[in-house]
């Protein structure tokens, strides 16, 4: 098991038998409250994805609600799912397909917010399989028996890849996954150690200056609508503080759409939790920031877990989603 899926695997493991064990409950305990302001901490990723929670804390969303935020940036959602589940965090944010595996083991999340979605339009997406000018690659199932570079495996880049691959008339189990950092995905591209690469933004657009190629749009391939990230407490922190969980929420939906309306604040946003050159953040397709969970398109992604054997349980979506 490669290490950043032996780590996810034991941290969800490790949270879930605490939780079975009757040991879980640290979610649910009250934030601290001062002068009528709830102090909450909220774990996130330092990535595109989640511009518009910091939009929505400069411009007051979030204390026009009564909260005071602390983002907290982790290095995904093998960090972020036990610290919320534990109330280190009261919310986070983790891509869907990491929520749903959870979900499947028995973890007690609850989604209070969408969190970012497809474009839906293929070839500017935020997200897509990159290949050299010159690969032979040249569409979804030219990928059939190749190897692919991925950030995690066994995640939802791998389900939405062989999604693609086999909605192209190609066998998506012949295609072997190989675990790199995004940071290192091009390159490993660029000399040959894989045929392809799946990248986000902004690793995209700096592919693309570099005269890598576009293969397929593996998110929009997948659902034009397709619901990549959600923000998320836990159960028991939902029942015991539900007006937190409210002002979250709507201080969260006037967010993505404020985000939605001013793309150019959220290109500046990005300088102040990322690190990141002018021309890229100033040429990077933005995501969708839709202001409702699409259902359907979470369900789709449950359903491929399943159809890769990455969940084996029955899902209890009505517990998961708002």
């Amino acid at each position: 098991m490669p290490p950043m899926r032996r780590r996810t695997f034991l941290a969800l493991t490790a949270t879930a038998a605490v939780l079975l064990a009757g040991c879980g409950d640290g979610g649910g305990a009250a934030p601290a409250t001062s002068g009528g302001v709830t102090k909450i901490k909220v774990g996130v990723i330092p990535i595109v994805d989640v511009a518009p929670i910091y939009l929505g804390v400069k411009q007051g969303f979030f204390s026009a609600q009564g909260l005071d935020v602390t983002l907290e940036t982790a290095q995904g959602g093998a960090a972020i799912v036990p610290a919320v589940v534990s109330g280190q965090y009261q919310f986070g944010f983790s891509n869907t397909t990491s929520l749903l595996l959870a979900n499947s083991q028995g973890l007690p999340l609850k989604v209070v917010a969408a969190g970012v979605a497809s474009t839906g339009t293929p070839g500017k997406d935020f997200g897509a399989v990159i290949v050299k000018a010159d690969s032979p690659i040249k569409t979804a199932k030219d990928l059939a028996g190749k190897k692919v570079a991925v950030n995690t495996l066994k995640n939802i880049n791998t389900t939405t890849i062989n999604n693609v691959v086999k909605k192209d008339g190609g066998d998506p189990s012949t295609i072997t996954f190989t675990e790199l950092a995004f940071p290192d995905i091009t390159a490993a591209v660029g000399k040959g150690d894989v045929a392809a690469g799946q990248v986000v933004e902004p690793f995209l657009t700096i592919a693309m200056g570099q005269g890598y190629r576009q293969v397929v749009s593996n998110y929009a391939g997948t659902d034009p609508d397709l619901t990549v990230g959600m923000y998320f407490t836990s159960q028991q922190f939902t029942s015991q503080n539900p007006k937190v969980v409210a002002a979250f929420t709507a201080a969260m939906q006037q967010s993505v759409q404020y985000a939605g309306a001013h793309p150019d604040e959220v290109r500046a946003i990005l300088s102040t939790y990322t690190k990141l050159d002018p021309t890229v953040q100033a040429g990077l397709t933005l995501p969708k920031w839709p202001a409702a969970v699409d259902r359907d398109s979470v369900q789709l992604l449950g359903d491929l877990a399943k159809t890769d054997g990455l969940i084996t349980k029955p899902l209890t979506l009505d517990a998961l989603l708002p």
